[in-house]
């Protein structure tokens, strides 16, 4: 889920369970499961090698100087989906209103994210992250009005537990940086629930491009306050941070398109394994006893409630993939 491609969110309509991706023909949705879980193992690794960089760069550049380089040069990769699509369908606005709350939720979440990256255990951060399907589905009730029975909300509850085990709450909670991803969470499962309802009203491409323009000229007004001029070589990685999460993005949409979501989204999960190993292989970094618990909770709640939103024909894990996962 880094930065904001969310990984649901990187979750994830004709119908709105459909509307976040090119509607595929009769019986396509199976055709090609290894392709589409090459794809999504593909972006959960491009998504973690981004995460390492902007934890890398976040020791001497600004938290709004990564996204700038993030946003702007994201379009390199992004141009492929926004022509895709149309031009005119990436330029059209139906609801103004919810595309303004998308792009600040998500401006939050990712301004958290590579907060917290440059300031804590990489993988610590991506464990939180991990809760944003459980967030998803508590606010999907007061703000979209739907119905959570009460096995999934004892997902949420059980979820809920395990991000409790991670951030270990005390009376230093709020000094502790592990309250910033957990509210990058939070605001990335508003920014989740924002896409599913633009998903009734607005193209996948205008979705994306707005939200990637208004962070690029966000981050470009605030750049003069925080600016370092960076070296050539840094410069190139700041480059890449764009390029490398503008093309997870693509490799996650594209995932989607050959499989069904209940059987690729499991495997956006594996981006814990990737994180530790980086953390560990350039920073020395070890997730704690309570990190691996909790993520294991959190986990596990969030694939029950994944089931049971496919056995109930739900389209909210396909309206995740929608937004810029980070």
């Amino acid at each position: 889920m880094s930065s904001v491609s969310t990984p649901a969110t990187s979750s994830h309509a004709p119908s709105p369970a459909n509307a976040g991706r090119p509607a595929a023909a009769p019986g396509r949705a199976l055709a090609q499961p290894k392709k589409a879980i090459a794809l999504m193992v593909l972006a959960v690794g491009l998504f973690a090698v981004m995460d390492a960089i902007v934890k890398w760069m976040g020791e001497t550049y600004s938290t709004t100087q990564i996204m700038f380089f993030r946003s702007l040069f994201a379009f390199i990769p992004l141009s492929f989906l926004i022509f895709r699509g149309g031009l005119a369908a990436a330029l059209r606005v139906n609801d103004a209103k919810t595309h303004a709350l998308r792009c600040l939720a998500g401006m939050i979440a990712m301004f958290s994210f590579f907060y917290a990256f440059a300031n804590m255990p990489l993988a610590d951060a991506v464990a939180i992250a991990f809760a944003a399907p459980i967030f998803v589905t508590a606010l999907s009730v007061p703000l979209l009005g739907e119905r959570v029975g009460p096995r999934r909300w004892a997902a949420v509850l059980l979820g809920f537990a395990g991000v409790l085990i991670m951030v270990q709450p005390g009376p230093g909670l709020l000094q502790s940086v592990a309250i910033i991803p957990l509210i990058g969470t939070v605001f990335y499962a508003l920014a989740a629930i924002f896409v599913r309802k633009l998903a009734h009203t607005d193209s996948p491409t205008s979705i994306v491009f707005y939200f990637t323009l208004v962070c690029t000229i966000v981050a470009a007004v605030l750049l003069p306050f925080s600016w370092i001029t960076p070296t050539w070589a840094d410069f190139f990685w700041l480059v890449a941070i764009g390029v490398i999460g503008g093309l997870a993005q693509i490799a996650m949409t594209q995932s989607f398109r050959h499989a069904d979501v209940a059987l690729i989204m499991p495997f956006e999960y594996t981006t814990m394994f990737w994180a530790a190993g980086l953390g560990y292989f350039f920073w020395g970094e070890i997730p704690g006893l309570n990190i691996w618990v909790g993520v294991a909770i959190v986990t596990a709640a969030g694939l029950y409630i994944l089931y049971r939103e496919a056995n109930l024909g739900l389209p909210r894990g396909t309206a995740r993939k929608l937004q810029p996962r980070r």
